[in-house]
């Protein structure tokens, strides 16, 4: 009888042996799903990682004019083409959130160490085109911000207030001819 339960034990070792290998080359097999050049994870980080140094790069419009007039800085406009079209801080140059590549980053920002001047429709109290209020976590601010940073930019700052296009001090500008 104990030769019997031997057999028996190491019978049922080796085919669990055997399944467990079937099940990891199976494993190996099954499809990735997903994009691998997709990482929800990898962005989920981030943003955990930028949240307190976005804090600390808010400035008040009196701060941010102030940089603005600095050679070394940009004012960068990443609503769509026609809203920036429509209007935009003055000396504000465009490029639009949904284009950002290494490449076209590159392009209007002259180096990883240029200080760069961000905001959005929510920065605006006139809620009208071209700046109708976006839902607030939805801001262009935030996914803006992270993604300037993940590109290595990380001399960014952003407006913290909530003004109006009228303030003189805001120095909104036109571009298309209205009616």
């Amino acid at each position: 009888m104990g030769e019997r339960r031997n057999a028996i034990f190491g019978l049922a070792v080796i085919v669990a042996f055997i399944a467990s290998g079937l099940m990891a080359s199976a494993q190996e097999a099954a499809p990735q799903q997903g994009s691998p050049e997709i990482d929800y994870p990898g962005f989920a980080a981030m943003t955990d990682d930028v949240m307190a140094y976005r804090e600390s790069r808010l400035v008040s419009l009196a701060d941010f004019n102030a940089m603005k007039a600095d050679a070394h800085t940009i004012v960068l406009d990443t609503r769509s083409g026609t809203a920036y079209a429509m209007g935009h801080i003055d000396g504000a140059v465009h490029l639009n959130f949904s284009d950002f590549t290494d490449e076209k980053l590159a392009a209007v920002i002259p180096s990883k160490d240029t200080r760069i001047l961000i905001y959005c429709n929510n920065n605006f109290v006139d809620d009208v085109e071209p700046i109708v209020l976006k839902r607030a976590p939805l801001a262009l601010n935030i996914p803006t911000f992270i993604n300037l940073y993940g590109y290595g930019y990380e001399n960014i700052y952003e407006l913290g207030e909530f003004v109006s296009t009228t303030d003189e001090d805001v120095n909104w500008v036109t571009s298309l001819q209205t009616p």
